[in-house]
């Protein structure tokens, strides 16, 4: 159950202290203000989240660590008369007025500005004073200020506000443009004429309108949140990073796999992937497959996928009987992401690789982890919904589209969801699809000789009404649920395999990457598959994220919709991707123990971006990235500086002379 002052205290700890806030007076007032209470109710869910939320007015709620940074700058103290500039939701001004004797707020949208006056009084915060005008003019008949904060940026930092400063008082100010970049300012008045100004990194901020900021002007909808950019110390990390990567050769090349040699004694060797649309992704982990099946003895391959249709690529590679009736695997949104050309190959290797072996065991087998046809349980509900509820059928697209812990898009997680349309609806629904696996169960009874397959299926039956249940409403148990059923699948599959059985599993980062050490863990309390199998295996478990900067991706825009080829935007300044751009080297292995140094200096928590098969790129940071520390996630990181989408099976790419068992049906 959700509990936001448990979610709040983990939010100052984390967040805030673990990333140098050390104000014990700004500590406390954090862990004091409730954030939930100024937000919409429908963003609840998102309030302890490191971003920031809409409130209306192209305005948004700044993230926590921000509004702690700002204030813990500003160096407020009991007593002190403080000035805010942009009120917005409340919440900064609310904090403030925790360590403050007094508090002075400007709102320029006279709705925000009377929506945070009423949370303030029903909080009982009766030391802020809240007015709707220009900010960039000040408040100057309740001057002078010991501390200004000014939540926008403006193209310098207004003489009103500097003028309106105690001696000795201090000035926070966000000062640049969007295009240009913009810096962190704190301007202390050190004399009646005289001031003193520092830098303090790297921002972003919405713009600062008023008679001395920025001219009126429509806002873009994709406004970034605010993050200070880490001071260099010494060596920078990308000329670190270039010291100790090991350049990765072409994918033929037989020293591709060998540098994989060392994760050849784990029991499970975890593969990632930054997108499910990724050619290059694909490709090295195919070869490190092949290394680890050829040389170290693995024999399961298991991949982020529905059970019933991984089984038809496994009767192929394994060279059983396929069923008659059944159409071909993975027809099913989103078809490109095991329907491509360079999965075709590694299906294709894998049933070489097979040929001859008389001992079943010995054979590699091929295994879906995911919930029992999950994606054919979506399309049954937007198939549904589309005929009876059309704005419901919407709703669940969008719900559907942001099933991912990094997703920061909150509106996708509103009240429309649960509407009476969708409580109405939710029974027939789940009918559907347990009719759904009813029929797909009668195929498995056909197929009796495989008893794995049958008792996964016997597994999933016992729960069906439960996992759909939950993923039609989705959140943090419908993620939970999904991958603690993805890693008992797994051990399942160890344990059928018999003694000594390795596997190697393939999914998206955000499943593989250990989740205490990224926001999924820290702020929304969910697992996946690399921390349940570090915790099951210890350190027989290897995790391997990949990642890139640039280049095309297959993805759709939502759940449902058709594949595009997107171009991927360079990544985020303040990104572990960026680092490892900045480094120079095109193609690397990035082994976390080899360098204890550069270890200790990525530790440090920053961005990284996760791509599903939904990729948004005009609210890209939203929607994309997620605070993380990649030596904790990850034990190794694969990188491609520039990468390109993988090619969709199409009529174009049909085989002469392949077995009628050839799953792909083209």
């Amino acid at each position: 159950m959700y509990d936001p002052s448990l979610a709040r205290g983990r939010m100052v700890d984390i967040q805030i202290a673990q990333r140098g806030i050390h104000d014990p007076l700004v500590l406390e007032a954090m862990r004091m203000v409730p954030r939930e209470a100024f937000v919409e109710h429908d963003f609840e869910e998102f309030a302890y989240e490191d971003t920031p939320l809409p409130i209306g007015k192209g305005q948004t709620i700044s993230q926590p660590y921000m509004v702690a940074y700002m204030i813990e700058a500003a160096e407020i103290d009991p007593g002190d008369r403080v000035l805010e500039v942009g009120t917005g939701s409340g919440y900064a001004a609310a904090v403030v007025s925790r360590i403050a004797g007094r508090v002075h707020t400007i709102e320029r949208h006279a709705a925000l500005a009377a929506t945070a006056r009423q949370r303030f009084e029903r909080l009982g915060y009766d030391n802020i004073e809240v007015r709707a005008g220009d900010g960039t003019k000040g408040w100057r008949d309740a001057a002078p200020f010991d501390a200004i904060l000014v939540a926008a940026a403006g193209p310098g930092a207004p003489l009103a506000l500097q003028e309106q400063l105690d001696i000795g008082g201090r000035l926070v100010i966000p000062v640049g443009s969007e295009m240009d970049g913009q810096r962190l300012l704190r301007v202390t008045r050190t004399g009646a004429t005289t001031y003193e100004e520092e830098d303090l990194g790297g921002v972003q901020f919405v713009p600062l309108i008023g008679e001395q900021g920025w001219a009126e002007r429509s806002l873009p909808e994709d406004h970034r949140p605010a993050v200070v950019t880490p001071l260099a110390r010494g060596r920078s990390l990308p000329e670190m990073i270039a010291a100790t990567a090991e350049s990765l050769p072409d994918f033929a090349d037989p020293a591709f796999g060998h540098l994989f040699d060392r994760f050849g004694d784990r029991q499970v060797v975890l593969l990632g992937e930054a997108s499910h649309g990724t050619s290059e992704f694909y490709r090295a982990r195919a070869a490190i497959t092949r290394r680890l099946v050829e040389k170290h003895g693995f024999s399961v391959v298991a991949v982020e996928a529905d059970w019933p249709d991984a089984a038809a690529i496994d009767r192929y590679v394994r060279r059983r009987t396929g069923r008659a009736e059944a159409e071909p695997p993975f027809q099913r949104f989103p078809t490109w992401m095991w329907r491509n050309t360079d999965f075709e190959a590694f299906v294709s290797w894998m049933r070489d690789r097979n040929e001859g072996i008389a001992d079943e065991n010995r054979r590699i087998g091929f295994y879906g982890l995911d919930i029992y046809n999950m994606s054919g349980s979506i399309a049954a509900v937007l198939r549904y919904l589309d005929k009876v509820d059309p704005e419901a059928a919407a709703a669940a697209r969008q719900r559907y589209g942001c099933l991912t812990p990094w997703q920061k898009e909150p509106s996708t997680y509103g009240r429309a969801v649960l509407s009476a349309g969708y409580r109405k609806c939710e029974q027939a629904v789940l009918e559907q699809c347990r009719d759904l696996l009813a029929r797909q169960l009668d195929y498995a009874r056909q197929d009796g000789t495989d008893f794995l397959d049958a008792a996964q299926n016997a597994r999933l039956v016992a729960a069906a009404e439960r996992y759909y249940r939950i993923m039609y409403y989705g959140g943090t148990e419908s993620w939970n649920l999904r991958d603690r059923h993805m890693f008992e699948t797994l051990e399942h599959l160890l344990e059928a395999r018999g003694p000594g059985s390795k596997a190697v599993v393939w999914a998206h980062n955000s499943h593989i990457g250990d989740a205490r050490f990224t926001e999924m863990g820290t702020i929304r309390e969910e697992l996946n598959i690399g921390q349940l199998c570090r915790e099951r295996f210890g350190e027989q478990a290897a995790l391997i994220g990949f990642g890139t900067d640039s280049g095309t991706v297959a993805a759709a825009s939502d759940w449902d919709a058709p594949m595009q080829v997107m171009r991927v935007r360079p990544s985020h300044a303040d990104s572990y991707e960026r680092l490892c751009h900045d480094s120079g080297v095109s193609r690397f292995l990035l082994d976390m123990d080899r360098d204890a140094a550069l270890r200790h200096r990525l530790l440090e928590r920053r961005l990284e971006r996760f791509i599903g098969v939904i990729y948004r790129p005009e609210t890209e940071l939203r929607s994309h990235y997620a605070d993380a520390s990649l030596p904790r996630q990850f034990d190794a990181f694969v990188w491609f500086d520039k990468t390109k989408a993988v090619t969709p099976l199409g009529p174009e790419h049909a085989r002469t002379g392949v077995p009628e068992t050839y799953p792909f049906g083209l």
